[in-house]
Parts: structure tokens; sequence; C-alpha cells
């Protein structure tokens, strides 16, 4: 049984530094071609504060832990054994290059299904920049499969 008393439960901030380089090969990797995510100056003509990240780049800044398995483990789940199952996102202000992004990641939710052979595990990461502005909220489900 999956302990609900870790609902709510944050985890410790995680600071990401936003490499211009890596959302320029992230642009280019999801085929985008507008001159805002490769060219500093043209974002700046649009008014941001440097390149733009594309609107998918900010779930990457999760994987700048040591071990992205571990929140997952803190709820007792098995992660050999656990399937990315659903992702949302919402936008609020640009991530752009040379921010530096503070994520904190909660447990929204923990449950069982089918007499406990499915276990999920929803949480919720907030991304603010070094302004204190909100920049994106991502929510994530994982399933452990028995």
């Amino acid at each position: 049984m999956l302990d609900k008393t870790l609902i709510g439960k944050s985890f410790p901030p995680l600071l990401v530094d936003v490499d211009k380089w890596q959302l320029k090969f992230f642009a280019k990797a999801v085929n985008e071609e507008n001159p805002i995510y490769f060219d500093e100056q043209a974002a700046i003509a649009e008014g941001y504060r440097s390149i733009l990240a594309p609107p998918t780049y900010g779930v990457t800044l999760g994987c700048a832990v040591p071990d992205p398995f571990a929140r997952a483990k803190a709820v007792g789940l098995d992660a050999t054994k656990i399937l990315h199952t659903a992702q949302s996102f919402e936008y609020f202000e640009p991530i752009c290059g040379g921010d530096q992004i503070t994520l904190v990641a909660t447990i929204t939710d923990v449950f069982e299904k089918r007499g406990g052979a499915f276990k999920f595990m929803i949480e919720e990461t907030v991304a603010t920049n070094q302004l204190g502005q909100l920049t994106t909220r991502f929510r994530q489900t994982v399933v452990e499969r028995a």
C-alpha cells in the first residue's frame, strides 16, 4: 500500500542554469525555425531577455538531477517497474537563455488500482526564474506495475 501521508510532500528545490547552446540544440531537435530560438538579437527585438526556450524545453530541466527516480523511490515505487503515463504543462512567463530556474516538485496524489497491481504517483513541479516569476507548471503521472 502506498503511503498517503506523502501527499503534499515537497522535495528540495533544484536550481538549473539555462544554457543558450542547449536551447538552440533543443529547438533544432524539435524542428523550430523561428529565429527567436536561435538568434539573440531577434529574440530581444521581439521583447525577450535572450533566445527563447521552446515550450516543452522546461521538462528537460528536471533531468538535471543525480537520480531522476528519487521521487518515485520516496513513495515506495520500484524504479525498474515504472512507466511514465501522463504529463501536462501550463505556461506562464517564458524561459530564456541565461535564466536560472528553480524547480520544486510536490507529490499531489498516490493511489493503487486493481488490488495493488498498479501503483500510481502524481506529482506537480513548479518552475520559477531568477526574477521570482512562475514560468511553468508540469504535472506527471507514473505507474508501477507488479
